[in-house]
């Protein structure tokens, strides 16, 4: 996998492209090409900001990213409120764009989000208290039984960052965000979950002999005779020049078939230049 990343900038105005490739060769295919992923435009029109082209617009632990050409956002803030305008795809197997209004503030601490999209609302809520994060994410969708949402509380205590979250999905919506909780990005991810099911995970992080080393746990549940669990190992250690090295370790136990069970070793070296 490569991604290359072109930038420039003058003036308030800045255009991005982003290439990436991946070398994925089986007996049928082989696959090398490098594919613009993102190609944008952003400037400020009479302060107010312009983005247009195209762009992944993130991922969240809820939905998948969308990558779609001729979107267009327009923030403007109004003492401490920012209003978004723009156009995005609902989910990623969906082509078709639709407009949404965004609505973010922070108020004594407490970050706010309301996003009408087209067939419902998105709501985000998070703070901080003591040292400790807690955030709260809704995405409520207008047909019966399709709402999601996901709680999550981080904090560090005695040198250990600790973080646990969970997400839940009614009976007729599927989890498929890709997140440290897991990838569940539906056939190009790692977990393809169904409809229903929900995830609930936890993440210790710590220092050892300078490297960061992090165990995290997912259980998938609440759909009968589907329930799957996994655990990750992740030691990550910085090497010369910005070079990282990063070993990932994943064990995956699931309840519902006794094929599928798996044992991973995944080594990546990222090199900045």
């Amino acid at each position: 996998e490569m991604d290359l990343k072109v930038k420039g900038k003058s003036g308030d105005t800045t255009v991005v492209i982003n290439f990436g490739s991946i070398d994925s060769t089986t007996s049928a295919t082989t696959d090398t090409a490098m594919n613009i992923e993102d190609a944008y435009v952003a400037t400020s029109v009479a302060g107010v900001s312009v983005k247009a082209g195209q762009w992944d617009n993130g991922n969240n632990a809820l939905r998948a990213s969308t990558r779609n050409d001729g979107k267009i956002q327009f923030d403007k803030e109004f003492s401490g409120v920012k209003v978004t305008y723009g156009t995005e795809a609902e989910a990623k197997s969906v082509s078709k764009m639709m407009d949404y209004v965004k609505v973010a503030a922070d108020i004594s601490g407490v970050a706010l989000s309301y996003k009408k999209v087209s067939a419902g609302e998105d709501i985000s809520v998070s703070t901080t208290v003591g040292g400790v994060k807690a955030s709260y994410l809704v995405l409520n969708r207008d047909p019966a039984n399709t709402d999601r949402s996901v709680v999550e509380v981080s904090g560090s205590f005695s040198g250990i960052d600790v973080k646990v979250a969970q997400a839940t999905a009614d009976s007729g919506a599927t989890i498929e965000g890709d997140t440290w909780m897991g990838d569940f990005e539906g056939a190009t991810g790692a977990y393809d979950l169904t409809a229903g099911q929900d995830v609930t995970s936890i993440s210790l992080k710590t220092q050892m002999a300078g490297n960061t080393v992090e165990f995290r746990n997912s259980r998938i549940d609440d759909v009968s005779n589907e329930d799957t669990s996994f655990n990750k190992f992740i030691v990550t250690r910085p090497l010369a020049n910005g070079t990282t090295f990063e070993a990932t370790y994943t064990d995956l136990d699931d309840k519902g078939s006794t094929t599928t069970d798996s044992s991973t070793l995944d080594l990546e070296l990222a090199v900045k230049f």
